[in-house]
């Protein structure tokens, strides 16, 4: 390609509403261009890197037996309805109506649509496994749309379900999704963690988030750096304490704390760590009756040491929390309680409630929590002896950096990722919904166990340049760039030697198979330099009259300080030798 013949369109600032790194760049590199909130144009430059991510994706799902389909972007609601999703999705899901008043949806996954494919096609256990993958326009209807296209509406996204006859056989095909995740993140050539994830209500432990390692990652991925556990920071198992509780030491005392409601003032305000202190967290569950109304409610107190935060994903798997759990209004924390939040305690309830204590609040002594009371705190109490054991202890917090990590390599870390992929264990959930079965080796119909593989071929590009950046612009590995090199004459128009040597060397290059542009656009060096540095192509050859005269040329990667001569004759070796690195 010649950049003459391309549409190069970039921008020396990026718009004002372009928050993350990934966006001003893509904006600036003319990558992308916006076309309403969350809706963008991929422009021939970025296109290229979609195509790319594509292709990698689309080989190495071929590879794992994987078969390519495409399914509608708008789909009848029957078979949204038959799940229950139409209703319960909410504002996400984007419904539309034809002509005719029929309800229709613009297709944020396919699951249903799938499921309806293999009722129809797969009858039998013979027929099994299969893998049907497509990749495919989604939308989402997304409250604010930001970040470009890390959390766009509009998306590119290869979502995958394999069917299974039984458990053993899905759990086998689940595995092999996996690994071939693993292989496509490695063809990427960019850091990323397999990072385990909550099954949610499904259940199990098949669950795994493929996280692109990078500072501005909306995610916390908690790993161990002495082995390989890695997991999502709301499946991160913390662990009990070590050891037995201690001995009670204090007394247990009313303490006024006048205007101090948080742990953290009242840590201050009594000298004391944080630690020592005990937050009250209190929740409710609503038994439903058969009209729909609430018939009881139940309140609960969930116990955190004042330096923890919760994590509702480990809370909503506490038997009886595990029904779904909202938080309790004022007027049932002072129904019970008999004071205000900011006060709240475990002692002198004035009607009782279901008590639940971390791991780690269950083994403290001499504690500190609210009296129920305002401007009142309790220091120095004690389990069993100021008020009975804990009805149920659970792990109900986040990790911390430096907790002791679940497999006993060592203490816990914690950075930040960008999840763009995620391959997940579906068992029977939609095929029970849509009375999907085959018949099995019995001759009895059997719901099929199924698995569902996502990438976000859209996010990733966004992903890999939070990842690979400099203060120049974008720095592309090698497998997604737009272009892997790029031949950068100086004066081209004026000297028949720069323009027969760069022609030489483009021609070459392309007979080798290497993607390479050409910028025959007559820039200055300055201008074409910035763009290309810019834009992030990775591989720089340029081409000038006083170092032709020497029989070299320049040769420079896009992370290197500085260029390196190399002769004419060895340039086509080089840059091959540098991009097998």
């Amino acid at each position: 390609m010649k950049a003459t013949q391309f549409l190069i369109s970039t921008l020396k600032e990026a718009p004002a509403d372009a928050e993350v790194v990934s966006h001003q760049l893509m904006m600036r590199a003319g990558m992308i261009r916006k076309l309403g909130a969350g809706i963008y144009n991929y422009m021939p430059m970025g296109l290229r890197v979609i195509r790319k991510v594509e292709a990698i994706v689309r080989e190495e799902m071929n590879r794992a037996g994987a078969v390519e389909l495409t399914m509608p972007v708008v789909q009848p609601a029957e078979l949204w309805q038959e799940t229950g999703r139409f209703e319960k999705m909410g504002p996400e899901l984007l419904r539309i109506q034809d002509r005719h008043g029929r309800d229709f949806i613009v297709q944020p996954t396919s699951e249903e649509v799938i499921t309806d494919i293999a009722r129809q096609e797969l009858r039998s256990y013979k027929q099994l496994p299969k893998n049907l993958y497509q990749i495919q326009t989604k939308f989402r209807d997304e409250r604010r749309p930001r970040f470009g296209l890390m959390r766009g509406r509009e998306f590119i996204m290869k979502d995958a379900y394999s069917f299974d006859r039984d458990q053993v056989s899905a759990k086998a095909s689940y595995q092999v999704m996996a690994q071939a995740y693993r292989r496509i993140f490695d063809r990427f050539g960019l850091r990323y963690r397999a990072v385990a994830a909550d099954s949610g209500a499904i259940g199990g432990d098949l669950s795994e988030e493929f996280q692109v390692i990078a500072s501005t990652g909306e995610d916390a991925i908690v790993y161990c750096p002495n082995s390989d556990y890695a997991a999502n920071m709301e499946k991160a198992e913390a662990l009990p304490p070590q050891g037995p509780r201690p001995a009670p030491a204090e007394a247990l005392v009313r303490t006024p704390t006048p205007g101090k409601s948080t742990c953290a003032d009242v840590a201050a305000l009594l000298g004391v760590p944080l630690e020592r202190t005990v937050k009250s967290l209190v929740l409710a569950t609503d038994e439903i009756g058969e009209n729909g109304d609430v018939v009881r409610s139940q309140v609960w107190l969930l116990l955190l040491r004042g330096d923890h935060d919760m994590n509702e994903i480990k809370v909503s798997k506490v038997p009886g929390l595990n029904v779904g759990f909202r938080f309790a209004t004022v007027a049932e924390i002072e129904d019970h309680f008999g004071c205000k939040p900011g006060y709240l305690g475990p002692i002198g309830l004035k009607k009782p409630v279901r008590i639940v204590a971390d791991r780690e609040v269950a083994v403290m002594a001499d504690w500190i929590c609210g009296g129920n009371e305002v401007d009142v705190h309790l220091t120095g109490v004690n389990w069993g002896r100021d008020l009975p054991e804990p009805e149920l202890v659970a792990d109900l917090r986040n990790v911390l950096a430096g907790d002791r990590s679940p497999d006993g390599a060592g203490e816990l870390a914690i950075e930040r990722g960008i999840e763009v992929g995620h391959v997940f264990y579906l068992g029977t959930k939609y095929s029970k919904a849509m009375n999907a079965t085959f018949l099995g080796e019995d001759g009895k119909p059997a719901f099929f166990e199924m698995g569902c593989y996502g990438i976000g071929v859209t996010r990733l590009p966004a992903a890999a340049i939070e990842q690979n950046h400099d203060e120049r612009g974008i720095i592309w590995p090698d497998a997604i760039a737009p272009f892997t090199v790029v031949v950068c004459p100086i004066g081209m128009d004026r000297s028949a030697d720069v323009k027969a040597a760069a022609e030489t060397l483009y021609g070459d290059l392309l007979a080798a198979g290497v993607d390479v542009i050409l910028d025959d656009r007559g820039e200055r060096p300055g201008a074409m330099f910035a763009d290309w540095e810019l834009i992030g192509v990775p591989h720089r050859v340029t081409i000038g009259d006083k170092n032709l005269k020497d029989g070299l040329v320049e040769y420079q990667h896009r992370r290197d300080a500085a260029a390196t001569k190399v002769a004419v004759a060895d340039i086509l070796a080089h840059l091959k030798g540098r991009m097998a690195v």
